[in-house]
């Protein structure tokens, strides 16, 4: 439930942060029942930008997709990173680049080091920005803008707290941690915060929850990932806590497992999911590369009790209608998947 103070007091935060005005023209890729669509929207209504919706079918036609942009002046998008990976995949921007384009946000999912330099190294000149956040915080309570190069096998941070929130990690004693390279759950409270969930008392109660650590008289909301603060101070993220797993006696977490194979050449976009009956982790991708060159470099890059035991090529990855690698899809089919 996001009410209208949460829209008021984040959309204000959005614009001051990111200096928005009249002068801006947003690209809008995200769907009106996706939190993202919030910060484009509400932004664009209360600085007076232009909020041009773009045909969903121009991102299956990439070429297509920036010759709109050109045609449109379109100078700010707010993305989720499928459309990153494509546009990588098929080095677009060696073809045609978009010619207006000055603020670049992206949010939903981990930003792969690869996109993003690749991003940044045919369009300099833009202000690139990691936006972090759950819908329950009405869009983000974290943003990263990046001002320095990082190579294609860094973790991008996550970033600072946005004003007027309250973020912060707790460990398995319900302590804040401040130390860095530390993992513990992310809570956030402030008035991003929306009011928990609609005609749902049980759920509401287990994610909205008093500050464990006793620092603070406020609700706050209970994240579910897992995080921790680099040497600079700035927040990282891990994994969704429920994405970790326990295999051969290790902890793992999927995403890094994912990570290592999107940085692969070759490699257009990957989803690894776990099968608790067989103890088994697959992954499924898309690409040019081939499974048995695919599963020789991956062996190099991480140990070996987090190899996959399937690698299943993929023509194309389900995506969930918000434009993210659909998870859920994934982990319940995955046998039907194994055996097409």
């Amino acid at each position: 439930m996001i009410t209208h103070k949460n829209v008021i007091t984040y959309t204000t935060w959005f614009v001051n942060a990111f200096k928005i005005t009249k002068d801006n023209i947003f690209g809008n890729q995200t769907p009106f029942n996706f939190s993202m669509s919030v910060t484009d929207f509400y932004g664009a209504l209360l600085s007076g930008a232009e909020l041009d919706i773009i045909p969903k079918s121009y991102f299956s036609f990439p070429i297509q997709l920036v010759t709109y942009l050109n045609d449109r002046h379109i100078n700010t998008i707010y993305w989720v990173l499928s459309v990153f990976s494509i546009i990588k995949y098929y080095q677009l921007f060696d073809y045609i680049l978009p010619k207006y384009l000055k603020l670049v946000l992206f949010a939903g999912e981990v930003m792969q080091l690869p996109w993003l330099n690749y991003f940044r190294s045919k369009i300099p000149e833009a202000e690139y920005a990691n936006l972090f956040g759950p819908t329950e915080t009405t869009d983000i309570c974290t943003y990263y803008v990046v001002n320095r190069d990082f190579k294609d096998n860094d973790v991008l941070p996550i970033g600072k707290t946005c004003e007027g929130l309250d973020v912060f990690l707790l460990n398995d004693q319900h302590q804040r941690i401040k130390e860095p390279n530390q993992k513990g759950e992310m809570y956030v409270s402030g008035p991003f915060v929306s009011e928990g969930y609609y005609q749902d008392k049980v759920r509401t109660a287990k994610t909205f929850v008093s500050d464990p650590s006793k620092e603070t008289p406020c609700i706050c909301y209970k994240s579910g990932d897992c995080c921790y603060y680099n040497d600079l101070g700035g927040l990282m993220f891990a994994s969704r806590i429920d994405f970790q797993i326990k295999h051969l006696g290790y902890r793992i977490e999927l995403g890094e497992i994912e990570s290592n194979v999107l940085m692969i050449d070759g490699i257009m976009n990957a989803v690894c999911v776990y099968d608790s009956i067989t103890d088994s982790i697959i992954l499924f991708y898309t690409g040019k590369t081939k499974e048995d060159a695919l599963n020789k470099e991956l062996s190099s890059k991480v140990p070996h009790y987090m190899m996959p035991a399937v690698i299943k090529k993929e023509a194309i990855l389900k995506t969930n209608p918000n434009g993210k690698i659909d998870r859920k899809y994934y982990q319940s089919n995955i046998n039907t998947l194994i055996n097409e």
